[in-house]
């Protein structure tokens, strides 16, 4: 169905900016954490679930243009916000790489966040409001209640 409907130049370059954070952070995590600023308190084992696994999560979503796959990712791109943002406080010799990693952590939270929702209206996508979820369940708990 994603292939059908054609996307709007927007949201074309919503996802060119969330694909350009997502693979800046793909490349520069393990590049930063195991060559050029390697941490010798963690295994590598750790460093990689820790740091790189999550980026693994939503690439077969992003390979398929899966929406709801760019709408949960932004859950994932606040581990490197927190991470990256900590380390501007208390890792002041890594400097560039932070800033890297905000840069692209922020790439890919704003074009995850508009991607979906532009993708979302051309697809027709929506989240029920909590108004009409409650109406449609009060309607059927009436209809349980009248047929008993």
């Amino acid at each position: 169905m994603n292939q059908l409907v054609e996307k709007k130049p927007i949201t074309k370059r919503y996802q060119r900016l969330a694909l350009f954070g997502y693979i800046g952070l793909l490349a520069l995590m393990p590049s930063w954490l195991y060559f050029f600023e390697p941490r010798s308190d963690y295994s590598n084992g750790f460093v990689f679930a820790i740091y790189i696994l999550p980026l693994l999560l939503p690439l077969k979503g992003f390979i398929q243009d899966k929406t709801y796959t760019y709408a949960w990712a932004n859950f994932i791109v606040m581990l490197y916000f927190i991470h990256g943002s900590t380390l501007l406080w208390i890792a002041q010799d890594e400097l560039l790489f932070v800033l890297l990693e905000l840069t692209f952590a922020t790439c890919m939270f704003v074009g995850c966040t508009y991607y979906a929702r532009h993708r979302g209206q051309e697809l027709g996508l929506k989240i029920k409001k909590l108004k009409d979820d409650l109406a449609e369940e009060k309607a059927a708990h009436e209809y349980h209640k009248d047929q008993k």
